[in-house]
C-alpha cells in the first residue's frame, strides 16, 4: 500500500480553492435564498447568509461590488446571488464572493426606489405643509439641466412664447450616470444660496428607469428639500415619476409642462387687462355723463343764471319771517299780561296782597341772587384761574412756574403762562 500523502491545513485549503476555481459552474453562479445575518461593515464589505429549508451558504460582497447596489438589502428578503464559490484557506470554510444581488420577484431598482420613498416619506419631506408657492410672475428663472438636451431648447423656447419678461439662465449639469446626482445637488445648491433666480426647474427628456435614475437620488431629493427658492420638477415623460417629483414645490409631467406650469401666458394676462381697460372707460363713460348732466342743471339753475333776484328774494322771505316772529311775541306778551290782570281782579284782597308780597319777596331774593353771582364779581375786574385740567387755583402755592392757566374774565377767557 502506498503511503499516503502528509498535507498541512493551509494546503488542503489552497488545494480545494483550486479545484473549486477551476469548476466552470462554481466560478458563475446564480443562488437564490432568503438573506440572513446581513451586515455591513466600515470597511464597506458585505457579509451575510443565503438560506433555505435545507441549508446554508456563507457569502461576502467586497465594497467595491456592494456600491453598485441600488436597493438596502435586509434579513428575510428574498435575493438572487450572482458570484463564485471558493474557499477561504484561511479558516477552510467555502463561501459565495457575491459580484451581483438582486431582489426576487422585482428589480433591484424598483426595490431601491420604494425604500427610498418610504423613508423620505416618514421623515416628512412629501408633506405639504413644506411645498413653497410658485411665483406668480417669476422675473428670473433657472433651468438646472443637461444643455444639449432636447429638454432645454424645448423649455427656453414656450418660456419665450408665453412670458418674455422672464430672464432665463441655464445652469448646465449632467443628468445621466454615476456623477449626475451630486452635480444636480450642488447645482441646486449654489442657485439657491446666490439667489440667482426666483424659480428654478430641474428635470431632463424621457428615458428609461437607468437613464432618469440620478433624479431618484437622496441627495438629489435633500437638495431640494433644504432650498428656499420653489423648485419645479420636470422629468421624463407624463407616466415617468421620480423622488424629485414628490419633493418639490410642484411636478411637471414633461419639461415642456414645466415652462407652462412656471409663467403665466402673456396672451391671457393682455386678454385681462383689455377686458379692464374696456370696464374702466366703460364706467368712467358713465360717470363723466352723469356730471355733464349735473353740470347742466347747475348752469341752469336760477342762483347761477340771475344771483342778484335770487338774493333779493331770499331777503324778502327774511324779512316777512322776521315780521311774523315780532308779530307773534308781541302777541304772546300782550296775552300774557291781559291774563294776569284778569287773573289779578280775579282775586280777592287778601289773596291779591298774598300775591303782591310773594312777587316783592321773590325780587329780593333775585335781587340777592344775582349780587353773589360769580359774573358780577368778574365784572368787577376779578378773573378765575384755572390749571390745563380744569381745577380752580386757590393759593399761589399751588401754582409753579411754567404752569399754563386758563383765565376766566367777565366776557372771555385768555390762556396764559406763570413765569
Amino acid at each position: 500500500m502506498r503511503e499516503s500523502t502528509i498535507l498541512t491545513p493551509g494546503q488542503v485549503g489552497q488545494y480545494l480553492k483550486s479545484m473549486m476555481d477551476r469548476d466552470r459552474l462554481l466560478s458563475s453562479l446564480l443562488v437564490r435564498g432568503e438573506l440572513s445575518n446581513y451586515k455591513m461593515y466600515p470597511s464597506g464589505h458585505h457579509y451575510f447568509t443565503l438560506k433555505d429549508g435545507e441549508g446554508a451558504l456563507r457569502c461576502v460582497m467586497f465594497r467595491g461590488d456592494a456600491q453598485s447596489l441600488r436597493f438596502r438589502p435586509q434579513n428575510g428578503m428574498q435575493v438572487i446571488a450572482a458570484g463564485r464559490v471558493t474557499v477561504f484557506p484561511r479558516d477552510g470554510q467555502y463561501q459565495l464572493y457575491c459580484a451581483r444581488l438582486t431582489p426576487e420577484g422585482v428589480g433591484d431598482m424598483a426595490l431601491a426606489f420604494e425604500q427610498m420613498k418610504e423613508k423620505l416619506a416618514r421623515e416628512g419631506l412629501f408633506h405639504p405643509a413644506h411645498k413653497k408657492p410658485i411665483p406668480e410672475f417669476p422675473g428670473k428663472i433657472a433651468l438646472i439641466t443637461s444643455p444639449a438636451g432636447a429638454a432645454v431648447r424645448d423649455m427656453i423656447r414656450i418660456l419665450g412664447v408665453r412670458w418674455p419678461l422672464a430672464e432665463v439662465k441655464v445652469i448646465p449639469v449632467r443628468v445621466q450616470g454615476a456623477e449626475a446626482p451630486q452635480e444636480i445637488a450642488a447645482a441646486i445648491r449654489w442657485a439657491d444660496q446666490k439667489q440667482v433666480a426666483d424659480l428654478l426647474i430641474t428635470g431632463r427628456g424621457g428615458g428609461s428607469m437607468e437613464d432618469l435614475w440620478a433624479f431618484n437620488e437622496e441627495v438629489v431629493a435633500r437638495a431640494i428639500y433644504d432650498a428656499d427658492t420653489p423648485v419645479i420638477s420636470a422629468v421624463g415623460h407624463e407616466p415617468d415619476v421620480t423622488i424629485a417629483d414628490f419633493v418639490a414645490d410642484l411636478r411637471a409631467s414633461t419639461p415642456s409642462n414645466a415652462a407652462e406650469l412656471a409663467v403665466p401666458d402673456q396672451n391671457e394676462i393682455y386678454a385681462v387687462l383689455l377686458g379692464g381697460k374696456d370696464r374702466l372707460e366703460g364706467s368712467m363713460a358713465v360717470r363723466l355723463n352723469r356730471c355733464r348732466q349735473l353740470l347742466d342743471r347747475l348752469s341752469n339753475s336760477r342762483p347761477i343764471t340771475d344771483p342778484v333776484s335770487y338774493f333779493r328774494e331770499k331777503r324778502m322771505l327774511l324779512d316777512f319771517q322776521g315780521s311774523r316772529l315780532a308779530h307773534g311775541l308781541r302777541n304772546s306778551a300782550s296775552s300774557q299780561r291781559e291774563r294776569l290782570t284778569v287773573l289779578s281782579g280775579a282775586l280777592p284782597n287778601g289773596a291779591e296782597r298774598e300775591v303782591t308780597k310773594r312777587r316783592d319777596r321773590l325780587n329780593a331774593l333775585a335781587a340777592s341772587l344775582d349780587a353773589m353771582s360769580p359774573l358780577k364779581v368778574l365784572g368787577r375786574g376779578y378773573a378765575i384761574a384755572q390749571r390745563e385740567d380744569g381745577t380752580v387755583l386757590t393759593s399761589v402755592k399751588e401754582a409753579a412756574s411754567g404752569n399754563r392757566l386758563k383765565l376766566t374774565l367777565s366776557d372771555g377767557c385768555v390762556d396764559c403762562k406763570i413765569l
